[in-house]
């Protein structure tokens, strides 16, 4: 299975998909589930679907529901991914796709098989620990098992093409990626020009007034809260994590099957250093669960107290000894002294004084939340005498980019001119008073940026540079926002025939798949769009997308 790692904890409150379809199905009336290419959703098969959905979502994510706060994928959707699967369970149909009894016990037992150091000796034992306390029964996984072998033979068949490439394209495919490049770079900062800029308060007047908009301060809100802290509860953590004997062979089992997308998921250098750093990871997972359980409690409380009003987050604070604290104003990007999260903003922004006085908990980078409404402060523009020191940075830095612009626009004719002449990049810079950089070589490939270049372009940007640019040849002038940069291209370095042929083989399969999962996903949502038009769902404008994982 893919070890799915989540690096940004989140917590939503997940209510069961079972007491919803039962109350949908109750004294409510019919529910309309809409229709598949014009076939209409039975309730049944609707609820069958929903069932196979959470038990995939249980074996694509290491053993956790989709209500387990440690794992919670913020952008998992029970009733999209319904219809989804109803879908591909149709066009199984269609295509006449069976799977036979044997193959759905022999993969049945290969997906069980990873939960044995987990104590999930044998199907009955699953069946009770796993299954029923989630109202799920043995052909539920039945169904799931043969529905996701049919979803990979389906796969198979729509994206044939995909296998088609033959090992010489694939060759220079790998070439075109890995091959990598020797530059040199030429910056031309708005801080090396800086010390030339005068400000007048004439010029300053009216560069404030023709961005005043950029200085507008949006409506922002204050929230008191209080704060359970990850590291609080590291000792049940550390229970927690005692239980798991299976944490290595999960890295291991992940790393031999993609070892670059693990190491670089958990920022790791090599695998011991995956298996330290996913053990990091999963350590905070339990400190967030158990803080996450005692920010529910407490909320529980304040939510129960009667006649609903802020202040009672502080009174039921108090009475448990606990401190409250209060924001500074924030806006939508949240609080820029607390390591939050996206959802707290979010949530602080719905909140008012009588109808929706508290939220929570909100789970953040390193504390779970539970916040009251404080004040809201509407949006404003402050006159230029309060932000005066600002609007002069802002000013300075926006004449000098200019400068920078004008000078690097310049130098790139006179190299140009100079290249022509056969003269050497490095003596041109110099004899013009620059400083060229000497980039470490790059591929197409390359997911980090060199050092060197971190605050002045963006990787994508230096690799559209480099590589529309013929070795031996400079880019001409690029501007960016704090000035810009020219980029000579040295030459193109020699491949690594060893390494090239030992990577090959797995190079090969690489492509291949993603070649057949791009030809799949475009059938897919071409179908899609046709045949989920008449469901509820997809009637809301969403465009839908084949969410199979391998």
């Amino acid at each position: 299975m893919i070890i799915v790692v989540l690096t940004v904890l989140s917590f939503v409150v997940f209510f069961s998909p079972y007491s919803r379809l039962n109350n949908g199905a109750g004294g409510g009336g019919p529910v309309n589930y809409g229709s598949i290419a014009g076939e209409r959703i039975g309730a049944e098969d609707f609820y069958n679907s929903q069932k196979e959905v959470m038990l995939r979502y249980f074996f694509s994510n290491a053993g956790h529901w989709p209500d387990d706060p440690a794992r919670r994928n913020p952008n998992f959707d029970l009733n999209r991914e319904t219809y989804i699967w109803l879908l591909l369970i149709r066009k199984q149909r269609q295509m006449n796709i069976h799977v036979g009894e044997d193959q759905v016990a022999q993969y049945a037992r290969q997906m069980l098989a990873q939960f044995q150091k987990a104590g999930i000796s044998s199907p009955e034992v699953f069946i009770k620990q796993v299954l029923e306390p989630r109202g799920l029964r043995l052909e539920d996984f039945e169904g799931y098992v043969r529905h996701t072998l049919g979803v990979d033979e389906l796969a198979a068949m729509i994206g044939l093409s995909g296998k088609l490439a033959t090992p010489q394209e694939i060759k220079g495919l790998y070439v075109r990626e890995h091959q990598e490049m020797a530059t040199t770079a030429l910056f031309f900062s708005a801080s090396n020009y800086l010390a030339r800029v005068e400000v007048t308060p004439q010029e300053l007047a009216q560069f404030y007034s023709n961005n005043v908009a950029d200085y507008r301060i949006p409506d922002r809100v204050q929230v008191s809260y209080v704060k359970y802290d990850f590291t609080n509860y590291l000792a049940d953590a550390t229970t927690q994590m005692a239980k798991l004997t299976n944490l290595d062979d999960e890295v291991e089992m992940a790393y031999q099957k993609d070892p670059t997308n693990v190491l670089h998921d958990l920022k790791a250098k090599d695998l011991a250093d995956a298996k330290a750093k996913y053990r990091e990871l999963r350590l905070k997972n339990f400190e967030a669960q158990a803080a996450d359980t005692a920010a529910r409690d407490f909320a529980s409380k304040v939510f129960d107290l009667p006649s609903a009003q802020p202040e009672n987050l502080a009174l039921e604070a108090k009475s448990n000894g606990l401190p409250v604290h209060v924001t500074a104003p924030f806006d939508e990007e949240g609080p820029k002294d607390l390591a939050a999260g996206p959802n707290f903003a979010k949530q602080a922004f719905a909140l008012s004084p009588t109808d929706n006085p508290f939220a929570g908990p909100i789970v953040g980078d390193d504390s779970v939340y539970v916040i009251a409404f404080d004040k809201k402060l509407p949006s404003e523009i402050p006159a230029l005498d309060q932000i005066r020191e600002r609007v002069v940075a802002d000013y300075k830095l926006h004449v000098a980019a200019g400068l920078a612009r004008q000078a690097g626009m310049a130098f790139s004719q006179t190299l140009t001119n100079g290249l022509a002449r056969k003269e050497s990049f490095s003596a041109l810079c110099l004899g013009a008073g620059f400083k060229p950089v000497e980039l470490p070589p790059f591929s197409l490939s390359a997911r980090t940026l060199p050092d060197a270049v971190e605050d002045h372009l963006t990787l994508d940007q230096l690799k559209q540079l480099a590589f529309s640019t013929p070795p031996g040849g400079v880019s001409g002038f690029h501007a960016t926002r704090e000035g810009g940069v020219i980029l000579y291209v040295r030459s193109l370095l020699p491949i690594d025939d060893a390494q090239m042929q030992a990577q090959m083989p797995a190079y090969l399969a690489y492509v291949r798949t993603q070649r057949q999962r791009e030809a799949f996903d475009l059938w897919f949502s071409h179908e899609a769009q046709l045949d989920l038009r008449d469901t509820p769902l997809f009637q809301q404008k969403q465009t839908p997308s084949s969410s199979r994982k391998s």
